[in-house]
Parts: structure tokens; C-alpha cells; sequence
């Protein structure tokens, strides 16, 4: 298990064992992208591919970190909190940070090593599985009291005040409230949420990573946000109800096509349409109509690739291609029933769910024909869906 080599690398550096072990999941998203900053609904799931953390207090002020994947550390004191030229630091001292905002005490540094196998650049949400398990862990250690809503806000608030990126909501809290075999329809308006068990015994979720990610990304993403919010404002002139794109519906916006810019136009739209198909992506799930539900993420790809405009050449070509695969798995029906682009966009991976027996055939013919076309290795995932944010070894003792 991975989580003993961050247990271990803890050993070496600090002399003793950490006091709690824990491990903070990376997500996956089924359906609902780019709508829960628009207050819509999202679909996602904690996965099997984490972050791990091995922690200690100390006896003084002093904060030591250690990233194992990166062999780089970093250290400051309780006296003096601010940001790090270390990138990676800021996701834990925001973290930090963002707790202590909240009146609470952290009375005591504390020694931390974490690494994980979330692959970076992936769309998996390697920094909220490192705020989410920072915010858990200091939980616990310290007994702080936090709900687990308490931590979802607070990781994205490390990433909007750290990070720099204006993030929802999602990404923490699947990474905190995931649950095995399920899938949670969250509202990311007022954030209740409802598990939908995700029962699909013959086809497996697949990741396939463009091994790319373009520098568009975080700048982009901050400008599709700026640009759904213009259109809230000037469709409020004629709907003065409305208070984020989860409030319009189609004909509502298709009544103000004229009163926006077209580029907004086909940002609204996007997401409208998007909030819609969450919800009818649920009632395919409720009736075990996995086909249906295929057809909605193969439809978010068209919207993300051609509307909202994240998508790239590589996401593109990935999706195109569960087209033209010739995949017949022994009960003769078809082999890759969705796709599309997750997360950000701008590189990262494609989510497809493929019939569970054809599976090798998939990773093969898409390597096969990826390499050929980008001279780039795909590297694919089969991932399964678990709980969220956890302990591997318990606190019991706190300084």
C-alpha cells in the first residue's frame, strides 16, 4: 500500500512514527462539468487513487513538510503564516491558514509527510484530495471540531485564497463525503446532496490521460467563470430573479440570445443545458439505464469541446475514437457506451465507461492509435469508487 512508503519516509525524516495516517481520495465527475460555480448540479465520486498523509504534532511552533513525490520540504512557524514561493506548500498552508480564520486553535506545529498516486495534471483533483486530507488530519490531531462541510469550505478556500483558482465547490467535497459504490448528486447551490448507488457490474470506469496540459488552463478557467457571471448580469435586466445560471432555464435564455454577446450566448448555454442533463443522467441511473447515461456524457463533450470551448485536440481525438474502435466483448454488445472530457479541461483525462471484458482491448487500441497520432504514451486508469477522506491510523493522543 502506498500510504506505508509515506509512513516509512516519515520514520526516516522525523525519527519516529506518525501519530495518524490518512488517506484523501481524488474524484472523478460521471456527469456535470463546469456547472457547480454556476450553482448547478454535479455527479461525482471518490476513487481509488489518493493522497496520503502521516502526521505528528510537535512541542513547539515550528510546521514541517515534506512532499514525497517532489523530495522537496518546506518549514514555517505558527508565528509567521503566509505564502510559499513552494507552490505546493500553499495548498497545506492555506489550508491552515483558512482553519485559523475560523477561530480555531491549532496550539501546537506538527511534522507532516504526503505523497500519493492522484496523477498530477489529470483532471483527478490532486490539490483538493491534498486539501481535503490537510484540513482532516488537522482535524483529528487536534480535535478541532470541523464538520466535514467546515471541510470542504475551507479547502476551497485554500484554492481560491493560496492557489489562486476561483474553484466550486465539487472537487472537496467528493473528495470528503465520497462513499463507496455511489455516486453523489450534489447541489451546488444550497449543498445538499443524495447518493445514487452506481451498480454497473458490466462495464468499468477507464481514465485515459492525455499525458498533456495546456497553459490555458487555470487562466481560462478564472475567464469561463467571469464569463457565465456577465451573463447572469445582463439576463437579470429581464429576469431580475435570478441569481446564477442554476436559475435560467432554456427558453429563459434562449429569450436573451440577442441581449448577449455571442460568446457568453454559447457559454450560457452550455452550462443550462448541462444542469439539465445531470438530472436526467440520475434518472437513467435510478432506472439502471446505463446506455442513457452514456449518451448525456457524450454529449457533454460535444458542449464542452464546441460551447464552452475547454476541450483540446488530444480530449478530442480520445472521445472521437471510442467512436471507431472495433471492440466486440463476447455478449456482442457494444464495448464504450460514454465518453468525454473531465475536470478543467485543456488536457487531462478522457471518463469512459467500457464493457467490463473489453477492457484490455480498449487501453490497447487507444494506446495504439494515441501514440500514432501524438506520439505521446496514453497512460489509462480502470478506477472504482470509494469512501471519501479517512483515517488509517487512529489519533489518540493530541498534544
Amino acid at each position: 500500500m502506498y500510504y506505508k512508503f509515506i509512513s516509512q519516509k516519515f520514520e526516516e525524516i522525523f525519527d519516529h512514527s506518525p501519530l495518524l495516517s490518512v488517506r484523501a481520495p481524488g474524484r472523478i465527475n460521471l456527469i456535470g462539468e463546469h456547472t457547480d460555480y454556476n450553482h448547478g448540479f454535479v455527479l461525482p465520486a471518490a476513487i481509488d487513487k489518493a493522497i496520503y498523509f502521516a502526521i505528528s504534532p510537535r512541542n513547539d511552533q515550528k510546521c514541517k513538510l515534506y512532499a514525497y513525490d517532489l523530495d522537496d520540504s518546506y518549514e514555517f512557524s505558527l508565528d509567521e503564516i503566509e505564502k510559499s514561493e513552494k507552490g505546493w506548500a500553499n495548498f497545506l498552508i492555506g489550508v491552515l491558514a483558512e482553519i485559523i480564520k475560523k477561530g480555531r486553535i491549532i496550539p501546537n506545529g506538527f511534522n507532516i509527510v504526503f505523497g500519493g498516486d492522484v496523477p498530477l495534471g489529470a483532471g483527478l483533483s490532486s490539490s483538493a484530495a491534498v486539501e481535503s486530507g490537510m484540513g482532516f488530519a488537522l482535524n483529528q490531531l487536534f480535535d478541532l471540531k470541523l464538520s466535514k462541510l467546515d471541510l470542504a469550505l475551507i479547502a476551497q478556500q485554500a484554492e481560491h485564497n493560496f492557489a489562486g483558482v476561483n474553484c466550486g465547490i465539487m472537487d472537496m467535497f467528493a473528495s470528503i463525503y465520497g462513499k463507496k459504490n455511489s455516486v453523489i448528486k450534489l447541489d451546488c447551490q444550497d449543498l445538499s446532496f443524495k447518493y445514487f448507488p452506481f451498480h454497473a457490474p458490466n462495464y468499468s470506469i477507464v481514465l485515459c490521460n492525455t499525458g498533456v496540459k495546456h497553459n490555458l488552463g487555470d487562466s481560462e478557467y478564472n475567464q469561463r467563470r467571469i464569463e457565465c457571471e456577465e451573463g447572469v448580469r445582463i439576463m437579470q435586466n429581464a429576469f431580475p430573479q435570478i441569481n446564477s445560471l442554476r436559475d435560467v432555464s432554456a427558453q429563459m435564455l434562449r429569450s436573451q440570445a440577442d441581449k448577449l454577446p455571442p460568446i457568453v450566448y454559447k457559454r450560457c448555454k452550455y452550462v443550462v443545458e448541462e444542469i439539465e442533463r445531470v438530472t436526467v443522467a440520475c434518472e437513467a441511473l435510478e432506472n439502471n439505464d446505463l446506455v442513457t447515461f452514456g449518451q448525456k456524457m457524450y454529449e457533454t463533450h460535444e458542449g464542452l469541446s464546441k460551447e464552452y470551448e475547454v476541450s483540446c485536440a488530444e480530449l478530442d481525438f480520445l472521445v472521437e475514437q471510442t467512436f471507431n474502435l472495433n471492440i466486440h466483448p463476447s455478449n456482442g454488445l457494444k464495448g464504450v457506451i460514454g465518453a468525454r472530457m473531465m475536470g478543467g479541461g485543456f488536457g487531462g483525462c478522457t471518463i469512459n465507461l467500457v464493457q467490463t471484458d473489453a477492457v484490455d482491448v480498449f487501453i490497447e487500441a487507444m494506446q495504439t492509435a494515441y501514440s500514432q497520432t501524438f506520439n505521446i504514451e496514453l497512460q489509462s486508469y480502470k478506477v472504482n469508487i470509494t469512501n471519501g477522506v479517512e483515517e488509517i491510523r487512529k489519533a489518540t493522543v493530541s498534544v
